[in-house]
């Protein structure tokens, strides 16, 4: 009979972070002690963060495997545990696909809870991911050490991959995730320059030009893909339906986190207008990300909201193309990301209506901006 609670113990780290970089994963009877499985395995050029999500990943498969109900989760990895369990962001981009992937498998339990251990008490964990570290390196692999034995440390400083050398080298091992990114055709707003936050304003005559042309080209880019996520605006459910339809139609759905920002009181003015009747307020918005309009929102809640979105997409769609239907400021915040960008990136970008923007995302990490504001396409341009 399967057990209903299992405890996983998981481990990751590199030699040289990023460096040749591994996992070992135990499943346990919390009762008896008894290994239910382990998992081990060598993932190329990697950092300590990565290998120990890939870790946790292999751990809660095996749970999954053995027919588990609820688990335990005990890792010496701080970063891990506290982000998994929210009490820490994401800031780093290329962790954000491993955790959507790690959370879609907890989805799959009754319950998981995480608990930090010390890395003595991680001892088979440890044993097994140094094994895969020297399988990387090409070092001749010893044989894991039972849980009674202390097996050396691995080599794992907590370190944040954004501190982490960059580095150019292909990923052959790897399959990215490819989010096609669309700003929605024109809207009477915009072609008078005004604020369009959450009025629902449709798509103008040109506008509707401009996402047919944008249809043809997506299509052109893709032939195949996943799914077309959109805001449930208008403006942005009619481009993705246009794009869809090009595509042949592949499943189509709205999430309200790529939303566009909510300009308050500046809703539908003229930029002209706000800067006359507001000039201390637009100081103060244009100044900081956590300033918003007034009984507006700020940027770093849309950069929140659209983080999680891309979260998401990754934890449904892993290594496959996503074409996502939005706005401005959600389609900068996630740019700005994922070029490790500052604020300033966002009023030096200009995304034009109907422009296409493409970023690959690896589960090693890797990330990668192939097109930015691609216009193209667009008839008059």
């Amino acid at each position: 009979m399967a057990p209903r609670v299992v405890v996983v113990e998981a481990d990751g780290g590199s030699r040289g972070n990023p460096g040749p970089a591994g996992y070992g994963a135990v499943v346990r009877d919390p009762a008896s002690g008894e290994v239910l499985a382990e998992r081990s395995e060598s993932i190329g050029t990697a950092t300590n963060n990565v290998a120990e999500y890939q870790g946790l990943i292999a751990g809660l498969s095996a749970a999954a495997e053995v027919g588990a109900a609820e688990v335990d989760v005990r890792m010496d990895s701080k970063l891990v545990v506290e982000q998994m369990c929210g009490r820490w962001q994401i800031k780093h981009p290329g962790l954000r696909p491993l955790a959507a992937q790690a959370a879609g498998l907890v989805g799959r339990f009754a319950a998981v809870r995480f608990e930090w251990i010390p890395r003595e008490r991680n001892r088979h964990a440890d044993a097994l991911a140094n094994a895969a570290m020297d399988a990387a390196a090409g070092r001749p692999a010893a044989q894991p050490a039972p849980a009674t034995v202390a097996a050396p440390a691995a080599t794992n400083t907590g370190t944040d991959p954004a501190t982490a050398p960059p580095s150019w080298e292909p990923r052959p091992s790897f399959t990215a995730t490819r989010l096609i990114l669309v700003r929605h055709g024109e809207t009477i707003y915009t072609e008078q320059r005004r604020y369009s936050g959450r009025g629902d304003v449709p798509l103008s005559e040109r506008g509707r030009a401009q996402i047919r042309a944008t249809a043809t080209r997506v299509a052109a880019l893709a032939p195949s893909v996943a799914a077309v996520v959109s805001s449930p605006l208008s403006r942005c459910t009619a481009t993705a339906a246009a794009i869809a339809g090009a595509l042949g139609d592949p499943p189509v759905r709205t999430d309200d986190d790529l939303i566009e920002c909510d300009f308050g009181a500046w809703e539908g003015r003229t930029f002209a207008e706000v800067r006359d009747q507001w000039p201390g307020e637009m100081d103060a918005w244009l100044a900081s990300t956590r300033v918003a309009p007034p009984g507006g929102e700020s940027f770093t809640a849309v950069a929140e909201r659209s983080r999680r979105a891309v979260t998401g997409l990754l934890g449904a769609y892993p290594g496959e193309t996503v074409v996502v239907v939005s706005h401005v400021s959600p389609i900068k915040l996630v740019l700005r990301d994922a070029l490790a960008a500052g604020d300033g990136f966002l009023h030096r970008l200009f995304l034009d209506a109907a422009g296409i923007s493409v970023l690959d995302l690896w589960p090693d990490g890797g990330v990668a901006v192939r097109t930015v504001n691609d216009t193209a396409h667009l008839p008059g341009t």
